[in-house]
């Protein structure tokens, strides 16, 4: 049986010794880590983390996040890790993250298998080495330009935000909805990890990195206007978001699907 522990400042070479075997489906663990540590006192990023141990080695992890997402990379002990960070960490559940085969799993274990929830189910779309990025034509040509979105356009890409969350995670748009998306577009702004595509001086389509590490990058929020899809924009965009991190020495790429 395994031993369970509440992971702690002190812990992470432990816990980053473990995920490096699951790469790319452990971004949004070892990103969050990285940028809040180990305690957990509510604030962006931080969460409780529970590992399930097999002679001083964690095999398997769990952790709730101060936004309600439950967040798995248990190949072993799922039911048991799941169990106990959800009971130590008191928080309502707001969506469940991480390899498919175990999100099915873990939506199973904590009753929500037949209720119309919110729930995260992502799966690798594809992954990709930065050196082979190719560059799509409009914006070789520069006829497309990607770049940090202006101050002035943040109140834009909150309503793209949140018609991406109606239209692609299943929300509801209620009169909360805005405020929060507000502030996701406030904290990519503040750290550089969203990008707008523009055509003739109009944004026309927009990508973000959900999780960010000295390695590697993960794509999410790719949005483009209805009426301007089919034309190549979401491509350009991703390109670009990645033609930066490339250089940064970014070595690889991956995007999640639900």
């Amino acid at each position: 049986m395994p031993t369970l522990r509440t992971l702690q400042p002190g812990d992470e070479v432990s816990l980053e010794a473990f995920l490096l075997q699951h790469t790319d489906t452990s971004m949004f663990l070892r990103s969050n880590w990285r940028a809040a540590g180990l305690l957990d006192q509510g604030e962006r990023f931080q969460g409780t983390y529970i590992a399930a141990y097999i002679d001083e080695t964690i095999v398997a992890v769990a952790a709730h996040f101060w936004n309600g997402m439950v967040i798995v990379q248990a190949p072993v002990h799922l039911p048991e890790v799941v169990q106990a960070v959800v009971a130590q960490s008191g928080r309502a559940i707001s969506g469940i993250s991480g390899p498919a085969a175990q999100v099915e799993a873990t939506k199973s274990i904590l009753g929500f298998s037949n209720r119309p929830t919110q729930l995260n189910e992502p799966e690798i779309l594809f992954s990709l080495t930065l050196q082979d990025l190719q560059i799509p034509q409009a914006l070789a040509s520069a006829k497309v330009q990607c770049r940090l979105p202006h101050a002035e356009e943040l109140e834009l890409l909150t309503e793209w935000c949140a018609a991406y969350n109606v239209e692609t995670l299943g929300q509801t748009d209620t009169c909360s909805l805005r405020p929060a998306c507000r502030l996701v577009i406030e904290a990519r702004q503040s750290t550089a990890m969203h990008w707008v595509l523009v055509a003739e001086d109009t944004p026309v389509s927009y990508s973000a990195f959900n999780a960010s590490l000295p390695d590697i990058v993960q794509i999410g929020g790719v949005w483009t206007l209805p009426a301007l899809r089919g034309k190549g924009y979401a491509k350009s965009v991703v390109a670009g978001s990645l033609l930066d991190a490339r250089s940064l020495l970014v070595k690889r790429a991956i995007l999640f699907t639900k």
